[in-house]
């Protein structure tokens, strides 16, 4: 076994060698709760889900951390629009709401489809606002070592001198000097446009709530510092992989990586970052309405099939969606639940033990995820044992299917879609519904021996119309129902 995975800061495939053995450390940036996620925050989730699950599966004690940025300038923004009865408010937000109330509703609600689309809790889930002490220690430490001083202008901000860090800019091999400034607080008080802030001094007409004392005067932390902060403080200063979206390389995991470095901390071993998701090839913009939410998805198919949509392509790839996208995922879901309820029928029928795993996937599909997660391949071995397990159906060699139906329930189950919400069956209603299925079929092809292709039409559409995927082959016509 050799798992190999890119790291974005050496630009290549590496091996990947625990920091120690027999365990992992992940920290990935979780979501700024200033509004509803969109599909973007959910496909980082899901592709950070996958590589833990992986991880647990090649026998790796993983701890994940997974941020909570509870406190920027977009939540109090929409917190002090709620008070402003002129200001036309979003749908979804609440008149005057404060801002810690607003980003914690918010929370709740990436809670509520990290849980529906299968995403594994992670082992901490700190929020910025709960670490104020780390935060202050951290700059405290950059201004000792020479690499942060206090605003010029004594507005009460610190920030980070990228002048004084020479390995800044090697997360994206970007030079400095061709970088432009930043623009998250008043230039005049930086020795560098490109400064960034560690701690934002209070501002007039910012709530009190929203600061915190500090030996450089009121105020609140940046966004850059609370990640290396909180990542310092539940996984040390030096652990196994950090992650993000693409989108996030620069400036936020640029900052982080110099800002943790220059205090003297190995920081991340392994950066990994996952691709974006497109619309029609083109980059989703509210303003140009080409956006589709996690809530939209979840309107047109199961959490499974979305699941499955969001996770299928490689991590690091743009994952573009289209029109037909959800009908795609939910026919290749179909076609995995359909052997699955045929093999179930049929293995129980004979008295097999249906569900006994070999406690191992197929060794083609753990080729394609030790090799840097390629959930493409491993999915195409996924669907090559469905294939091989209908077979088996058809010939009688129940052993044969029973094989297959544990490395399909193994595999689902470390890809996570087994984990994505599914309606609850009733069992006694789950039998009736199969005894006036079966019966219906009996009576389809009874009128198909006879030739009565009307009344044998008439009764598939009937199963159709109620929900019922009618397959015919070779052994007669199997039925699932249908997902999404």
């Amino acid at each position: 076994m050799t798992l190999r995975f890119y790291d974005t800061a050496s630009a290549e495939v590496r091996n990947f060698v625990p920091l120690v053995p027999g365990k992992a450390s992940l920290y990935y940036c979780g979501a700024t709760v200033q509004g509803m996620p969109h599909v973007g925050h959910i496909r980082s989730a899901i592709a950070f889900d996958q590589l833990t699950r992986w991880l647990q599966y090649r026998g790796l004690r993983v701890t994940v951390v997974r941020n909570v940025t509870d406190i920027d300038d977009k939540i109090l923004a929409k917190s002090a629009a709620s008070f402003e009865p002129d200001i036309e408010q979003e749908p979804d937000t609440v008149r005057e709401e404060e801002w810690w109330a607003l980003a914690y509703r918010y929370e709740q609600e990436f809670l509520k489809a990290y849980d529906t689309l299968g995403v594994s809790r992670p082992t901490y889930e700190p929020r910025a606002t709960g670490h104020i002490p780390e935060m202050h220690a951290l700059i405290q430490q950059l201004i000792d070592r020479g690499h942060a001083y206090p605003a010029l202008d004594g507005s009460g901000d610190v920030y980070f001198d990228v002048r004084s860090w020479n390995k800044y800019g090697s997360l994206t091999r970007q030079k400095l000097d061709d970088m432009q400034g930043a623009t998250d607080a008043d230039p005049r008080g930086k020795k560098d446009p490109r400064d960034f802030a560690l701690w934002k001094g209070h501002k007039e007409g910012e709530p009190t709530t929203a600061s915190w004392v500090s030996p450089w005067g009121a105020g609140r932390p940046g966004w850059h510092l609370e990640c290396s902060a909180m990542v310092t403080k539940y996984l040390g200063t030096e652990f196994d992989i950090h992650g993000g979206g693409l989108d996030l390389r620069f400036p936020h995991h640029e900052n982080e990586m110099a800002q943790s470095q220059a205090a003297g901390h190995g920081f991340a071993n392994f950066w990994m970052h996952n691709g974006m998701v497109t619309y029609q090839g083109e980059k989703m913009s509210k303003s140009v309405g080409n956006t589709v939410s996690p809530a939209e998805m979840l309107d047109l198919a199961s959490p499974r099939v979305v699941r499955y949509y969001l996770g299928q392509a490689q991590y690091r790839s743009v994952l573009d969606y289209q029109p037909t996208s959800l009908q795609e995922a939910t026919a290749a879901v179909e076609r995995i639940d359909g052997f699955i309820a045929r093999a179930v029928r049929t293995l129980s029928a004979d008295g097999a033990l249906l569900f006994g795993s070999y406690g191992t996937v197929p060794d083609a599909f753990a080729a394609a995820m030790d090799d840097d997660l390629n959930v493409p391949q491993a999915l195409a071995v996924l669907h090559d044992t469905v294939r091989a397990g209908n077979s088996a159906l058809v010939a009688g060699d129940l052993e044969a299917a029973r094989r297959a139906l544990a490395s399909v329930t193994d595999m689902l189950r470390v890809l996570g879609i087994s984990d994505a919400a599914q309606p609850a069956v009733d069992d006694q209603a789950a039998a009736a519904l199969g005894v006036l299925v079966e019966a219906q079929l009996a009576a389809r092809a009874d009128a198909r021996s006879k030739k009565d292709w009307t009344a044998s039409d008439a009764i598939r559409d009937t199963l159709t119309a109620a929900g019922v995927v009618v397959e015919d082959g070779a052994d007669g016509a199997t039925w699932s129902l249908q997902r999404g």
